[in-house]
């Protein structure tokens, strides 16, 4: 099996543990989607686009196993080490580099290393593509504005 898919595994069984339905669904569809918008992003920049798929899977589960945002990127982190480093699913610089971006992936209006910014960039693309009727928040215009340039979605 797949690094990927095994990681996928791992993050279902463990949003089994999030018993009301509608933010357990809300938490697939989020991970899956930013992980297949992080897939796309990376192909297109010429990176791994298997460690960016890896990193979106686990950026927000924090979050959602917990029910809190708050300091979610850091603490996701944390949890998302944790995983990898139990699962043995990346080397130790793999791991350091997708902790890295899920450190950093709620800093939208921050460009830090090219990695980081596919995770970031992904997440807006589900954020704002995922519910049109939602208006685009603030911190994140600016981003999906690049993004719809370099997409050509004009």
């Amino acid at each position: 099996m797949g690094r990927l898919k095994e990681l996928r595994k791992i993050v279902d069984e463990k949003l089994l543990e999030v018993k009301d339905d509608s933010k357990r669904t809300s938490a697939i569809a989020h991970l899956y989607g930013v992980s297949l918008a992080a897939t796309i992003i990376a192909k297109k920049r010429g990176m791994d686009d298997e460690l960016c798929s890896m990193a979106a899977m686990l950026h927000d589960l924090h979050a959602y196993l917990s029910g809190s945002y708050d300091d979610h990127a850091h603490l996701g982190a944390e949890l998302a080490g944790k995983i990898l480093n139990d699962a043995k699913l990346t080397d130790e610089k793999e791991t350091e580099l997708i902790c890295q971006m899920i450190y950093h992936h709620d800093d939208k209006e921050v460009t830090d290393s090219p990695y980081d910014e596919v995770l970031k960039d992904a997440d807006v693309i589900h954020h704002c593509f995922n519910d049109l009727s939602k208006p685009i928040k603030a911190k994140e215009q600016k981003r999906f504005d690049a993004l719809c340039e370099e997409f050509g979605l004009n």
